[in-house]
């Protein structure tokens, strides 16, 4: 079962056919993003639309950050909280009590109702599964004006 070879006639017209469908496949694609496909590179002075759409996105993710930074700090403590306590329960129920008593430790001590803790924190807390949690955690608390307190870990 030998394949004939293909004439370089016969190459020539399909590798044709082949470019003439990606360039109608990136007008398609270009004409649902609303920018023309041209073989012309743009000006120096001219910026694309995917260059336009690019900047407003950085507009957009800068300004929510300013927004996630918009809480008025009224408190801001460091603390190392000591886990040994939660070293007593069975091996399946440790981490759980250790988030349990990051969150009384926090209301006690920052005085505050609301304890929001950060997943950062969330995740150093379960690094080693649900047996082994740390036997201490180093946190920085945020009070707001609103009496909420965020937990964030020291190191960031």
């Amino acid at each position: 079962m030998s394949k004939k070879q293909p004439s370089p006639e016969e190459v020539s017209a399909e590798e044709e056919e082949v470019s003439e469908t990606l360039q109608e496949e990136s007008k398609e694609t270009a004409g649902e993003v609303g920018e023309e496909v041209t073989g012309e590179q743009p000006s120096a002075g001219e910026e694309t639309t995917a260059e336009k759409v690019e900047e407003k996105e950085e507009e957009e993710e800068e300004e929510a950050e300013e927004k996630g930074e918009e809480i008025e700090v009224v408190e801001e403590r460091m603390y190392t909280i000591p886990l040994r306590k939660v070293w007593g329960p069975p091996r399946g129920k440790r981490t759980p009590r250790a988030m349990r008593l990051l969150r009384a430790f926090v209301k006690r001590h920052m005085k505050a109702e609301t304890v929001e803790i950060s997943n950062e924190v969330n995740e150093e807390l379960w690094t080693r599964g649900i047996r082994k949690p740390p036997r201490e955690i180093k946190v920085r608390l945020v009070k707001d004006k609103e009496g909420r307190v965020i937990v964030y870990p020291a190191t960031a």
